[in-house]
């Protein structure tokens, strides 16, 4: 099954007629690199800065109830315990139609809550069931969520993907309008590869430029990180933000005409690496810490 039901072979990009500005990056390479895969070895991940972990949540639901069960138990039982514990990023949302005009979302994913839950180390991660298990703050909370009976299911699954951060962006970066409290939007994109090495070139890509252009057009990115569990690998995901959908729209089309992505783009290093696009617009709840 794949991340996103709501798929687009790929996200309109705007080439003409681009207002972006002209900065020339240097980080990203002018030809193919030399060796880059085996010039990491022990040694490269030893010295990488910390690479925080993700897990990605989708509630598959089948009606109104069921999600405001959910909703209920996201609020009031996780998400505080997850704080209680150490891990304060805990994003919960909804799915946001792309726009009046493009195709409706599917009644499912209409329905469906996403988690993205911020781990600082793996061990957050391991540790993070029988951290729950032992809260019994979170066990009298959750205790709506666990009465229901096997014949009344409260969700129809409950779908994980496991990521590990990139090393061009260690740590997630909330943007303005989560520190604020203000409205906020965001595009979750997946970007699958047909072997593991294309999927590398294309992680190179984005940690040799591709996210310093996007963030020179203000796209915000949230995260990116490499897909380690989850039936799409070998795969990438990243999420960007904006306030609205409309700005989101004009910081495609800015990135579409910037110099530095169209050099990118033209390289035979990066050419064919990825094979499948899918992606979603996810909205976060008034709970939301992302």
């Amino acid at each position: 099954m794949s991340m996103t039901q709501q798929t687009q072979r790929c996200f309109p990009v705007f080439l003409a007629g681009a207002a972006a500005a002209a900065l020339v990056l240097a980080c990203a390479p002018a030809e193919a690199p030399v060796a880059d895969a085996a010039a990491g070895g022990q040694a490269a991940v030893d010295s990488e800065p910390g690479r925080e972990y993700y897990e990605i949540r989708r509630y598959r639901l089948a009606d109104e109830d069921s999600r405001q069960t959910v909703l209920a138990y996201l609020e009031n039982a996780l998400v505080p315990a997850l704080n209680r514990a150490g891990i304060d990023r805990v994003g919960v949302f909804g799915v946001e139609p792309p726009a009046e005009v493009d195709e409706p979302v599917d009644p499912v994913d209409a329905l469906s809550l996403w988690a993205i839950i911020a781990f600082p180390t793996i061990e957050d991660f391991t540790a993070m069931k029988s951290t729950l298990e032992a809260d019994a703050e979170y066990l009298e909370a959750a205790a709506p969520m666990y009465a229901t009976p096997r014949q009344e299911p409260i969700y129809e699954r409950l779908e994980s993907w496991f990521l590990r951060a990139f090393k061009g962006m260690p740590v997630m970066e909330l943007p303005p309008q989560t520190l604020a409290g203000e409205d906020r939007i965001f595009e979750l994109r997946l970007y699958e590869s047909h072997n593991e090495e294309t999927a590398r070139r294309k992680v190179h890509m984005f940690d040799n430029g591709e996210i310093d252009i996007m963030r020179d057009v203000e796209m915000a990115p949230l995260l990116f990180a490499e897909l380690l569990i989850g039936d799409d690998v070998p795969a990438l995901v990243y999420i960007l933000s904006a306030p609205d959908m409309e700005s989101h729209r004009e910081h495609w089309q800015a990135f579409g005409g910037h110099p530095e992505w169209i050099r990118m783009r033209d390289m035979d290093y990066y050419k064919g690496t990825v094979s499948r696009i899918e992606n979603v617009f996810l909205r976060p709840t008034a709970f939301s810490q992302i």
